[in-house]
């Protein structure tokens, strides 16, 4: 039962049970209801008690209740609906009152909206992040909140689904008090102010000034604009909230249901929900379950560049003891320093607290060699991406660290030829983490030929000690994302080869959705790091394969990006960047030694290829295991390279472009470049079946 009630003196209790965060679902719906009615009916007085005065409304573990349930969204509507359970709580003769521990988010808060009075405990966390599911708020969620908070703090939350914690609830009157048992305190609460409070839907809003009122909504609008441009649900959302201040409650309401349902069966929200769905299921699997990983108590870092000095700094903030090794005492001092400066940042940006900073930083160990390491169980190398310099290492960690899981965080090389240096190469395991690696959510956990479970689960509880997305992967090349992001730059490069400007790339892949684009993201990143991969690859390229020199020469002469001031675009202080000329003049240069006539492009037709290369490696890594689902990929390609969340990923948007499409578009590349263009198998076979990658 996910519904159950209890009477506490005078107080009847109603509890959602429905572990583990207590989603709402039909069943909570009617259980609700039945409650709400029957406590308001007397039928649970026991004979000779006192009348029933309030209601409770909590959750049965430390969860109030984190939202509607996603996987409803695609079933026919189930009654009762939960506008109607949010009414009936409203309208009960018997105040209800809202205990809330832990998550109140979405229709969860909804529901504590129908309440009179909310208290909260301090880990509460409160908001409408619908919008990440590309849904507004469907049962009276933009049209209460404002007339209990008012506009502007309203429109600080839901457009962007923000949550608040309790002193900004409290602070703003979302809620009416903090306890550390916010049901012990809602038994106790006095009733008469509570009484006399109308409810939320016959308050009125705010009184503002209609220019500012006018700037709230612009202002609200360029924020969404910048933050989470191209997806309509937060524009709806404030319209909703205009429609909050301009029309009466039950309009708002009627106008919000109505798009709520609209907006839930469009792709936008099913491909948030696939990106959702598939960060639920990026975790320990099933065959790990039991087996027990390395101790995260002790870790040794080697390396303390950017890399490095990012992981260990997050491993600290983790509560490991972290060890930081480089070579010498003056790349000692600059690591420190540059971990220093982490935790610094930290405080500036109000993450952390000057003495917390202090303590951390002090907790941490640097060091030059490798002594006194052995009690550790994870070492994680992060030097120069260099099969030289990481044998090095690695020699000397499986020397000084016998017992110990040991990792490379490698963005390219070879796993497995890597675990032949040690004495057990079981005990070795890729981790490829992301820049900036104390920011970035994604790691991907390398699984090599040899990689023991042990060294995979400890794998797992790092990424879970570390609040991040693992995503397993095989060895090859690049793994999932770097060989994702090594075709899509081969096929761009063609592109401009063939007629395309590089700033129209950059233009479709912003309009796509992109933050930035591939040529503008390359400059912030530095094109030595991509030249130094290719001159890497180069003794192995098919020499059938078409090649651009254009990077490598704009690295030969200097233009690596941001650092020197100039890559494909030219970087001045105070003023925007601008297209470098010496990049179009040596595209010609190129075009024309390979007997390239170029022709202009439309922006779809460069779209198309960007995305039919993404989408056929994608393929292909499936195909030969690299990957294990479909999901990992889109989870890989979203939120490490930038694709656009509210697209899904690029297998879950190739099944909206359909499969019989891609396959016949890449058989007429294929036809016309069999090396760069060979169909990847899986296509081939998703199209005879007739099915998708994602259904």
């Amino acid at each position: 039962m996910v519904i159950r009630t209890e009477v506490h003196g005078t107080a009847g209790v109603v509890f959602i049970d429905r572990p583990p965060v207590n989603a709402i679902n039909g069943e909570v719906r009617s259980g609700i209801v039945d409650a709400i009615t029957t406590l308001n009916a007397g039928l649970n007085k026991e004979p000779n008690s006192a009348p029933i005065d309030r209601i409770v409304l909590c959750g049965a573990n430390s969860i109030f209740a984190a939202g509607a349930d996603a996987g409803e969204f695609n079933l026919p509507p189930i009654e009762p609906g939960l506008p109607e359970v949010v009414a009936t709580i409203e309208n009960s003769a018997l105040p209800v009152i809202a205990a809330i521990r832990g998550a109140c988010l979405g229709g969860g808060l909804e529901l504590a909206l129908g309440c009179r009075a909310r208290i909260a405990d301090t880990k509460a966390q409160l908001g409408l992040p619908e919008v990440i599911l590309g849904v507004v708020p469907g049962s009276g969620g933009t049209q209460r909140l404002p007339r209990l908070i008012g506009i502007k703090a309203a429109l600080s939350m839901v457009p962007e689904g923000r949550a608040v914690n309790p002193t900004e609830a409290l602070k703003i009157g979302l809620i009416d008090a903090i306890e550390n048992d916010p049901l012990a305190a809602a038994l106790t609460l006095d009733l008469a102010t509570f009484k006399a409070r109308p409810p939320i839907s016959a308050m009125a809003i705010d009184e503002l000034p209609a220019d500012e009122l006018s700037a709230a909504f612009a202002s609200a609008r360029e924020k969404v604009s910048k933050k989470l441009r191209g997806q309509r649900a937060p524009v709806e959302a404030i319209g909703l909230l205009e429609r909050a201040v301009s029309a009466d409650f039950v309009t708002g309401t009627t106008a919000e249901r109505a798009m709520f349902l609209e907006l839930r069966g469009t792709v936008e929200c099913a491909a948030l929900r696939h990106v959702f769905f598939a960060e639920r299921g990026a975790r320990v699997p099933y065959d790990l379950k039991t087996t027990s990983p390395a101790s995260l108590d002790h870790s040794v870092v080697v390396g303390g560049g950017t890399m490095g000095a990012g992981i260990a700094y997050a491993m600290a903030k983790s509560g490991s003891s972290v060890t930081l090794v480089e070579r010498d005492d003056g790349a000692v001092s600059v690591a420190r320093d540059r971990v220093a400066g982490l935790f610094s940042a930290a405080v500036k940006r109000g993450l952390m607290t000057a003495d917390k900073a202090e303590a951390g930083l002090a907790a941490m160990n640097f060091q030059a060699g490798y002594e006194g390491l052995a009690h550790a169980g994870l070492a994680i190398e992060a030097v120069f991406e260099d099969m030289d310099v990481k044998r090095q290492v690695l020699t000397a960690l499986d020397k000084m660290m016998p017992n110990a899981v040991l990792a490379s965080n490698t963005s390219y090389l070879d796993i497995d030829a890597m675990a032949g240096w040690l004495t057990d190469p079981s005990r070795l395991i890729g981790l490829h983490f992301f820049s900036p690696a104390h920011i970035m959510k994604l790691l991907e956990i390398v699984r090599g030929k040899a990689t023991s479970k042990a060294a995979l689960a400890t794998g797992f509880a790092l990424a879970k000690a570390l609040r991040k997305l693992p995503v397993v992967v095989g060895v090859c090349d690049g793994f999932v994302g770097n060989r994702m992001l090594q075709r899509v730059r081969e096929a761009a490069e063609l592109l401009i080869l063939d007629g395309a400007e590089f700033t129209q790339i950059d233009k479709v892949m912003r309009e796509f959705g992109y933050a930035m684009g591939l040529y503008m993201t390359q400059d912030l990143s530095g094109l030595d790091i991509a030249w130094a991969n290719r001159k890497r690859q180069a003794e192995t390229r098919d020499p059938r394969r078409r090649y651009s020199r254009v990077q490598d020469l704009m690295c030969e002469e200097g233009y690596l990006g941001r650092k020197t001031g100039a890559g494909w675009y030219i970087y001045e202080d105070g003023k925007s960047p601008v297209p470098n000329p010496a990049a179009a003049q040596m595209i010609e240069a190129e075009a024309a030694r390979q007997n390239i006539t170029r022709r202009a492009m439309s922006d779809d037709e460069v779209l198309n290829i960007l995305m039919l290369a993404l989408i056929n490696e994608a393929a292909s890594l499936l195909g030969e295991g690299i990957a294990g689902r479909a999901s990992d990929v889109d989870l890989v390609l979203v939120h490490g390279y930038g694709f656009p969340r509210f697209r899904g990923g690029p297998l879950f948007h190739a099944d909206q472009l359909g499969i019989d499409a891609i396959h016949e578009q890449l058989k007429a590349l294929e036809a016309s470049d069999p090396v760069i263009w060979k169909i990847a198998p899986m296509i081939k076979k998703l199209a005879e079946e007739g099915r998708g990658f994602t259904s």
